[in-house]
């Protein structure tokens, strides 16, 4: 049975009519075969926001014809914005049950965001293993979970959970799967990322990491890929870009936090890297700011290391 989407509104976003506007909403779509849920959901210009989806048992079946994909235990797909939807339980299996999350994005996500494997431009990524099935459908009921709470912050707690989950999937692509990081490397990131806005130099770090300045230089572009001043500069962006998406403080203020006490420098530096003025980008962020005051505790960059990997990419 297929059934497309009408303008009628309704408060349950696993049936038609659905607005979705909101910027996150989580749930469970467990479709048994000749349940009210056994429909093909037929969204041909897609959503507004992205889809993420994982299915957790059953079978699913995504498009028709040449492009026609299935997704099993452990696979996930992404459904940018505006793109096709055509989905529902595959006819050999008895039933389909996926965790999804609706979102829009923060500005900052979007390389997280960028799927290479994809089909008719959805993305697709398979858990190798019984570990990260696990791991994942965790995530995906603690986002659904801490959404559904309805206390004041439990939007911005599942944000928050849905960036560990997109991070992670990010992790995950073949393409970004590495060996890990050299304790020392890793201890040179993290002091680099303590004392971001200041300007240390490669003798303080190779001191505190215990290798000489050559031997620190040299294995942390090996693993990285990137010099130090380069990794440092992309965390500093990174930071940068964070700050102006969910506080309103000053811009001057913001560029003292991240290293460079030269406002006009910064946003050089700023517009050189991301493509734009720290202002424009302000301005084009969808979300509005969580905080008017960057908080007490922002302390380092709001990045786990394993983004420290994909560094040299996160800004090209």
């Amino acid at each position: 049975m297929r059934q497309h989407e009408d303008e009628q509104q309704q408060l349950n976003p696993l049936l038609p009519g659905y607005s979705f506007n909101i910027y996150l909403v989580a749930g469970t779509t467990p479709i048994i075969e000749n349940g009210p849920l056994d429909f093909f959901i037929d969204r041909k210009n897609g959503m507004s926001g992205y889809i993420i989806n994982m299915t957790v048992k059953g079978r699913g079946k995504v498009f028709d014809g040449n492009d026609a994909f299935f997704c099993n235990p452990g696979d996930l797909l992404l459904f940018p914005p505006g793109v096709s939807h055509f989905y529902g339980r595959a006819p050999d299996s008895p039933d389909w049950y996926h965790r999804w999350v609706y979102f829009r994005p923060r500005a900052y996500w979007s390389h997280w965001l960028d799927w290479t494997n994809q089909v008719k431009k959805v993305g697709r990524l398979t858990l190798p293993d019984n570990a990260l099935f696990t791991e994942f459908e965790e995530l995906f009921q603690q986002i659904e979970q801490t959404y559904k709470e309805g206390r004041r912050s439990s939007e911005e707690l599942a944000i928050n959970l849905l960036e560990r989950l997109l991070i992670r999937c990010f992790e995950e692509t073949p393409e970004h799967r590495t060996t890990p990081i050299d304790d020392r490397i890793e201890q040179a990131c993290q002091f680099l990322s303590r004392n971001l806005a200041e300007d240390v130099n490669l003798v303080e770090i190779a001191r505190h990491v215990c290798l000489s300045p050559s031997r620190l230089a040299h294995l942390f572009r090996e693993q990285l890929g990137v010099s130090i001043v380069r990794w440092r500069e992309d965390q500093r962006m990174i930071l940068a870009k964070h700050l102006l998406q969910s506080t309103c403080s000053p811009i001057a203020k913001i560029a003292s936090l991240v290293g460079y006490d030269d406002q006009m420098y910064f946003s050089r530096v700023f517009r050189k890297r991301v493509g734009t003025s720290p202002t424009d980008f302000r301005k084009r962020s969808e979300a509005p700011p969580a905080f008017c005051e960057v908080p007490s505790n922002i302390g380092i960059v709001p990045a786990i290391l394993g983004e420290a990997q994909s560094a040299k990419k996160s800004l090209e």
